[in-house]
């Protein structure tokens, strides 16, 4: 596979990494996202399969696997398997984008190591577990006990945070999007 270069996003749920890339794509148009394949349900039904996740069935998942489609693949939570697919970033490098990643903390590592030099990772680091339990309460799109098991999963993954090439603290939204935007420039030069 002929490499571009690549951005990661990792995060545990809830810390602000999605907006952080969200933004970040409306800001840079070298930028192009790297949809995950998931056998997740859909949350919402504003979610759009190919653009949120590629949605596979369990099968459809451990097929890929099989035949090698797969930069990194993991079982997040039982049941749930999550995925880079190569053809994906194949596809945004033809078009001479920088692919980037929103994705949890041990993709991220994976993606990182896969990538090498070619890569800048990024863990999107909230300042406590009560504010990170906060914002999951906020997002009142899960029950109180998977909330929990997301916070328990968060702090084992905010344990890898040095592993990361930069720290971002998200504190104040429009100070963090200030910062993931020079980090971006510096990164990619400012003469993208």
């Amino acid at each position: 596979m002929e490499q571009g270069k690549a951005i990661i996003f990792s995060a545990p749920s809830g810390s602000g990494k999605t907006t952080i890339v969200h933004h970040l794509l409306r800001t840079f148009p070298f930028l192009a996202f790297s949809v995950s394949a998931t056998t997740r349900p859909r949350r919402e039904e504003r979610e759009i399969d190919g653009k949120d996740y590629y949605f596979l069935s369990p099968s459809e998942f451990k097929e890929k696997i099989a035949r090698d489609e797969f930069i990194e693949w993991e079982e997040v939570y039982e049941g749930y398997y999550y995925g880079t697919l190569k053809s994906e970033i194949e596809r945004l490098w033809r078009d001479n984008k920088v692919v980037i990643f929103d994705v949890d903390v041990v993709g991220g590592l994976n993606l990182k190591n896969y990538f090498g030099s070619q890569a800048l990772s990024v863990f999107v680091k909230v300042p406590s577990l009560e504010i990170l339990y906060e914002r999951l309460k906020h997002r009142n799109t899960e029950p109180e006990e998977v909330i929990k098991k997301r916070l328990e999963k968060a702090r084992y993954e905010m344990s890898y945070a040095g592993e990361f090439d930069k720290i971002l603290v998200s504190r104040r939204l429009e100070d963090t999007l200030a910062n993931a935007e020079k980090l971006v420039l510096d990164f990619v030069g400012s003469g993208k």
